[in-house]
């Protein structure tokens, strides 16, 4: 039985890929800072379920080594660092806080020590896991506005982290590659979810699925690439 280790898994998209992995027999690690608050995942974790619910802050080094040992010995086939912030919500509302001119720096650290640091700690504390187990996936969820050639007004803060996370993603790529392990970047697409506003198009069912599919077909060729939800690639 393949494992899945999923990390913001409250609510969104993190959310759906637990109901989904689960739906489909795999054994499911759902990682989020406070499960209490999330009685949707809460309900999901039923007897037989296979959903292992484990508070997990990303920003946290001592709760993600914590964790990474009481799992030594299970192989975790596919990684998704799904866990990120946009900055503070409502995020239209505070849209001005990230734009130049009227930047505030430490929403700025915020948002990278989540979604840029969070996540490369993540994959470093699981890494050895992902080696031992037999797909060996490391699949990190990022957006079309973290690419240098988008240049549109956008918000400092997220999407230079996610510009950061690209880079970081392609170094561990080359790193871990003799190990047959395959990390990839993938845009889930503009999806209805709470940290979307407006003009968002796409319903999470249907992103996760077509990322599971593109999970299910990706090989070490891949590796270090950036991908849409659909298979195209991104420009950096």
């Amino acid at each position: 039985m393949p494992t899945v280790l999923i990390t913001g898994t409250s609510q969104g998209l993190g959310l759906e890929f637990v109901r989904q992995y689960a739906a489909k027999g795999w054994q499911v690690i759902a990682c989020c800072r406070d499960p209490t608050y999330s009685p949707s995942l809460q309900a999901l974790a039923t007897p037989g379920s296979r959903i292992r619910i484990e508070p997990l802050d990303i920003t946290v080094g001592t709760q993600v080594h914590h964790l990474a040992r009481r799992l030594a010995g299970t192989p975790i086939d596919v990684l998704i660092n799904n866990a990120g912030i946009m900055g503070a919500l409502p995020f239209a509302e505070n849209l001005e806080r990230q734009h130049f001119g009227s930047v505030d720096y430490e929403l700025w650290n915020e948002v990278f020590r989540t979604n840029t640091l969070g996540t490369v700690r993540v994959t470093e504390a699981f890494i050895d896991l992902v080696a031992a187990s037999a797909q060996k996936k490391v699949i990190s969820l990022s957006s079309t506005t973290g690419s240098i050639g988008e240049s549109r007004r956008q918000a400092l803060a997220y999407t230079t982290s996610k510009a950061a996370l690209n880079k970081a993603m392609t170094l561990i790529a080359e790193q871990v590659r003799q190990q047959g392990i395959t990390v990839t970047l993938v845009c889930p697409g503009y999806v209805k979810t709470r940290m979307n506003v407006g003009g968002a198009t796409i319903e999470a069912p249907k992103s996760v699925a077509a990322i599971r599919a593109l999970i299910d077909r990706l090989t070490l060729a891949d590796s270090g690439r950036f991908l849409r939800y659909n298979g195209e690639t991104i420009a950096w």
